[in-house]
């Protein structure tokens, strides 16, 4: 008996195969991309070119940037949406309804948060801080002044809530927290007294008293006692601070593209970015002498120190 000989699929036929796989390859492609939506009350060059760093990093995803005022009603948008704010203005947007997509809140800093949120943390929102930790901030003190132990901190009502964190995390660090409110920043008083009394200043992400009109007499004061200021941000640094640990842009698309990846129902309501950088002066650690510091080693040991759940 004769076997037959299974027949060759013909040329037309392996394509329409072919077709067929790939329209369902796409097909699930598309089905799987997500919708992420970033929103500011501004639009500007800096926001488009971290919208397209972001895409970049999500080709199969659908990322995009519309301005506030064109958005309906928070919970008008589609539920399965990646929400991205961009700003306060945005933020005070989100907060008029508790329904909509999941949000994450980008770049605020703790006393934002606080003036809007008070202590409360809402589901619907996870919090993203600008600030760097305070522990963070006080290792890394303790890293460049090692003989340093007492931190003098200014402070004012918006920022007073911190004091409380800072001494518990200077604590196991042999640090003790010397703090002077200074409502009045036309009033040089506490920060003369504090300068007494202080080993080193650590500046808190408060703009009431850390702001343009103010650092010249912070610095020119503290540098004048040869005492060295670390923080609050880059921009002091830039300006004349000793250093600081910061988050650039690159820093928060890796944190942006990990939270991305993960359920929604998983986003942590609160995060400091893991990712971060040392930023420091070497102007201001000479005529201080201060040793110049590497600091992408100085960044690494502090990364290498810090827990996460």
């Amino acid at each position: 008996m004769r076997v037959q000989s299974r027949k060759t699929p013909t040329f037309g036929q392996l394509l329409g195969v072919l077709c067929v796989v790939v329209s369902g390859l796409f097909a699930s492609l598309s089905a799987s991309a997500v919708e992420i939506l970033l929103t500011g009350a501004e639009d500007s060059p800096g926001v488009q070119s971290f919208v397209q760093a972001l895409s970049a990093l999500r080709p199969s995803d659908n990322v995009r940037f519309q301005a506030l005022d064109s958005l309906p009603a928070p919970g008008n948008l589609p539920s399965g949406t990646r929400l991205i704010l961009l700003d306060p203005p945005s933020l005070d947007w989100r907060l008029q309804e508790s329904q909509g997509p999941a949000t994450l809140v980008l770049r605020i800093s703790r006393l934002q948060a606080r003036q809007r949120l008070s202590n409360l943390q809402p589901s619907h929102l996870s919090l993203l801080w600008s600030d760097p930790p305070l522990e963070r901030q006080l290792r890394l003190t303790r890293m460049i002044l090692p003989q340093a132990r007492r931190v003098g901190v200014l402070y004012d009502r918006h920022s007073e809530f911190l004091l409380k964190e800072l001494r518990h995390a200077a604590l196991p660090l042999g640090l003790e927290i010397v703090a002077e409110r200074w409502d009045d920043t036309s009033d040089s008083r506490p920060l003369q007294d504090l300068l007494k009394n202080s080993d080193v200043l650590l500046g808190l992400d408060d703009p009431d008293v850390y702001n343009p009109k103010t650092a010249k007499n912070l610095l020119l004061s503290s540098y004048a006692r040869q005492m060295a200021l670390i923080g609050p941000n880059a921009a002091f640094v830039k300006a004349g601070s000793l250093a600081s640990s910061y988050s650039d842009q690159n820093d928060w698309l890796a944190i942006l593209d990990d939270l991305l990846d993960r359920p929604t129902a998983s986003w942590p309501r609160t995060l400091y970015p893991r990712h971060f950088k040392v930023l420091s002066n070497a102007q201001v650690a000479r005529s201080l002498g201060i040793e110049q510091m590497n600091e992408a080693s100085v960044a690494t040991q502090l990364a290498e120190g810090e827990r996460h759940p």
